[in-house]
């Protein structure tokens, strides 16, 4: 009778780790796969040999930081997509290709099954699965904490950190210090412990991994300009980049100014709200950055189109469903959309603060002539006289009609 296997993401933190364990003692040949996203503070060399001491059956390294990047990330920089305003989306937008990956190392070693390591209470357990069904439709899914075998056996944190103790597993995750942290390129979010207080100041209590407190960054303004075609960045400081060195350049350029921190309650796809201090100093620079292009390069009407459907982009990305028909379509929409915002900026960044310097695009649509508030024959005053009558005309019938007064 032929082993089970199952193909697992595997991070290397104390929750796939010992799934890792728990799997194998069922019986699992479970074949490890971390997808390099492009996690900051995360040494790869011992995650690897932590899974090979553990016993997997193999241990893949995909490395997909140019890739998120460049087909992920800047998408949603091109859609100015926020969740509730102001999460840029940073895990949820990594989860889509991740499980494309975890699927591809799936086929390749003949795996029966892809294992994760989300709770059932959180949105990756979603992000996971909704990309992989879209993509494989006859996917099994394995995951232990919707199951109530691995629930008894591991109630809680502290009896997790304990079994990693039993098997000689190293973890960074501790029951003093146990808030819960998730890495990639593009952020890092930290959730759980003491993070579940909202009389806890956020601020405080993390140690950030790509930023420094605002407070705590320097006493002098910082500048950095950047280039964007087609809505792609593409130069920062007048250096030609690939898509994971723009990050990357402007993570440590923004995280030494401590910009990009924040502290938002949020409603979770499943139905709950919950707590999360986020950094994202490259991200954060490129959503305002961006957004000066397209002051001057795109027309009200597509402006305030893309706008309205930006938060619908945002929540379907939030939730799960990036490989879908309508997301195609709305990718295919914000490629034509942005073809003429390219252009220059040029930002001054001080103490989480970022500030405008100068802007200019060859596809500026600002003409000085007619936006002057001084004389100028590019604009004659008069003609606003008749549009306003016209825009004006069904109020005066409704005024009439129904006297407001």
């Amino acid at each position: 009778m032929a082993k089970k296997s199952c193909v697992l993401a595997y991070s290397g933190g104390l929750d796939t780790s010992v799934i890792l364990g728990w799997l194998m003692d069922r019986g699992y040949d479970v074949h490890c796969v971390y997808v390099d996203v492009g996690q900051p503070c995360e040494d790869r060399a011992a995650i690897r040999k932590k899974a090979e001491d553990i016993g997997a059956a193999s241990v893949r390294f995909i490395d997909v930081r140019e890739e998120l990047c460049r087909d992920y990330a800047f998408p949603m920089i091109q859609w100015q997509a926020k969740y509730e305003a102001v999460y840029l989306l940073g895990t949820s937008i990594a989860r889509p290709i991740i499980s494309k990956k975890i699927l591809e190392v799936a086929k390749e070693v003949g795996a029966e099954a892809f294992a994760h390591g989300a709770t059932g209470k959180g949105n990756d357990q979603c992000r996971f699965q909704l990309a992989a069904e879209a993509l494989e439709p006859s996917v099994k899914m394995i995951t232990p904490w919707r199951m109530d075998e691995f629930r008894k056996d591991f109630p809680g944190r502290t009896e997790m950190i304990e079994y990693c103790a039993k098997k000689n597993i190293p973890v960074k995750a501790s029951i003093a210090k146990p808030y819960s942290s998730d890495e990639n390129c593009l952020h890092i979010s930290y959730e759980a412990g003491q993070l579940e207080d909202m009389n806890v100041c956020g601020l405080d209590l993390v140690e950030f991994g790509m930023c420094v407190r605002p407070q705590d960054a320097p006493d002098k303004e910082e500048k950095v300009s950047i280039e964007f075609e087609s809505g792609v960045p593409v130069k920062v400081n007048g250096e030609k980049l690939n898509a994971y060195e723009v990050i990357d350049t402007l993570n440590k350029i923004g995280g030494r100014n401590g910009v990009g921190i924040i502290d938002m309650v949020e409603n979770r796809f499943v139905g709950m709200k919950s707590r999360g201090v986020y950094e994202s100093p490259g991200m954060t620079i490129l959503y305002d950055a961006h957004r000066y292009v397209e002051q001057l390069t795109l027309d009200r009407d597509l402006t305030h189109l893309r706008d309205r459907l930006s938060p619908e982009v945002a929540e379907m990305v939030y939730n799960g469903f990036w490989y879908c028909a309508k997301m195609d379509a709305l990718l295919a929409f914000i490629k034509e959309a942005q073809k003429p915002v390219s252009g220059r900026v040029d930002l001054k960044l001080y103490k989480g603060n970022i500030i405008l310097d100068k802007r200019e695009s060859e596809n500026s649509l600002y003409d000085e002539g007619i936006a002057t508030m001084e004389g100028s024959d590019a604009y004659n005053q008069n003609d606003a006289t008749g549009f306003l009558r016209i825009l004006g005309l069904p109020l005066r019938v409704q005024g009439k009609a129904r006297p407001r007064a």
